[in-house]
């Protein structure tokens, strides 16, 4: 597991970036639902950390793609790939992200 941030340090509506590889953007949704998504825009190199929440989604702040911060998929053009999801996990007020530490022993 990659620690995050804290609950506290990620207001609703907010993102945080962790640096790669891979680089993983974590969401606080207004509901304050924590999702976590590969952060590069599958459309071109951008980051989706960047970009405009909205609900249970966000726009890319380069060419307004959108995502399902759910399951990835991009839900409007340019982008037509989905960016890979992750499982977030709270633990004394921690947010870690699984997985994406396997991707190195991939």
């Amino acid at each position: 597991m990659i620690r995050a941030c804290t609950v506290d340090e990620l207001p609703p509506g907010e993102s945080v970036r962790i640096p790669g590889p891979p680089a993983i953007a974590v969401f606080r949704t207004e509901e304050g639902e924590l999702y976590a998504i590969g952060d590069t825009c599958t459309h071109q190199d951008a980051s989706l950390a960047d970009g405009w929440l909205e609900g249970c989604f966000v726009e890319c702040p380069l060419h307004a793609a959108r995502f399902d911060l759910r399951t990835g998929m991009p839900t409007c053009l340019p982008a037509k790939d989905p960016v890979r999801t992750y499982t977030v996990v709270v633990d004394e007020g921690v947010v870690y992200v699984e997985g994406a530490a396997d991707e190195d022993a991939a």
